[in-house]
């Protein structure tokens, strides 16, 4: 092996809307990578849930079928 550092790419730096943006979606998917590890311990340490508790699959699609048909337009 080479005692010599990798080389660092040249980067591009972004204008402050962009790290703004970058800096929140980054939050964003923190907090919902947290949520469902906070599930996934629950799930560890108390087991499954009982299926009465649960949404239907049906009921669930629905619901965030009508939210994107309500939302914002959005480019595929």
């Amino acid at each position: 092996m080479s005692q010599e550092p990798a080389a660092v790419p040249d980067r591009q730096p972004l204008d402050e809307t962009a790290a703004a943006s970058a800096r929140q979606y980054a939050a964003d998917q923190r907090a919902r990578v947290d949520v469902l590890a906070s599930v996934l311990e629950d799930i560890a340490e108390n087991g499954y849930p009982p299926p009465e508790s649960g949404v239907p699959w049906e009921v669930a699609r629905d619901s965030h079928l009508a939210g994107l048909a309500d939302g914002e337009p959005r480019v595929a």
